[in-house]
């Protein structure tokens, strides 16, 4: 009985863990984002295509975030991926938590504030992608159709994520979104955080199976380069 129960109480603990570092890896990830849109020196590549939208239409970077990503999802229909926990969680909360920091957080002034903005943006980042991942409750929608493309054309996550990448930022682009030193350091350096984050954030296994709704490997999408 007393097994039973540990055994319980550990796999109810590995839970709580594992929504925590969702959570709190989604609300990061909103509020990193934010940080590089603050700088003025650079997005990442899906917020280029944000931000440019946002100039457009007058909503908000978050919600334009959230609506893109809803849209993205819809996209997995004929892939046929399976989303998971996190993946509808990524779509809800990292908008709203860009748009709640875009808030509270000025834009930065002067070089040492804008660079300071955006390595810490960058750094963050890449411990909120690593936080959200390693809890395995699925991927987000963009690196869900990363994946799904592979399996579907046999090309490699690599050029699949190159290519949408690519189109992404030079659709955000051309619709006024920003493109820098922040795009660039954070092209180079994102998988190598990730990874690194991705191994200080791990969560044991449970020895009597996995509680995921998910499928697919998502940190491929966001490793591989």
């Amino acid at each position: 009985m007393q097994t039973g129960e540990a055994s319980q109480s550990g796999q109810s603990g590995r839970l709580a863990r594992r929504l925590t570092q969702l959570y709190g890896g989604l609300v990061l990830y909103g509020a990193s984002s934010a940080l590089l849109v603050r700088s003025g020196l650079g997005l990442e590549p899906w917020n280029v295509l944000h931000q440019g939208l946002a100039e457009h239409t007058g909503l908000s970077m978050g919600v334009v975030l959230t609506i893109v990503g809803a849209v993205v999802l819809l996209l997995w229909i004929p892939l046929r991926q399976r989303p998971g926990l996190g993946t509808v969680s990524n779509v809800l909360v990292i908008g709203a938590a860009m748009d709640a920091t875009l808030g509270v957080v000025p834009d930065a002034h002067g070089w040492t504030p804008r660079i300071a903005a955006m390595v810490a943006g960058i750094v963050l980042n890449g411990a909120a992608t690593g936080l959200y991942i390693a809890a395995r409750f699925g991927p987000g929608p963009r690196d869900g159709l990363m994946t799904g493309l592979n399996r579907r054309t046999g090309l490699s996550v690599r050029l699949v994520r190159t290519a949408v990448e690519i189109a992404v930022v030079v659709t955000g682009f051309v619709l006024g979104g920003t493109v820098g030193l922040g795009t660039l350091l954070y092209a180079l350096s994102i998988g190598p955080l990730a990874q690194v984050f991705l191994r200080v954030f791990a969560v044991p296994p449970s020895p009597h199976g996995s509680t995921v709704v998910a499928a697919g490997r998502p940190w491929r999408a966001i490793l591989r380069r």
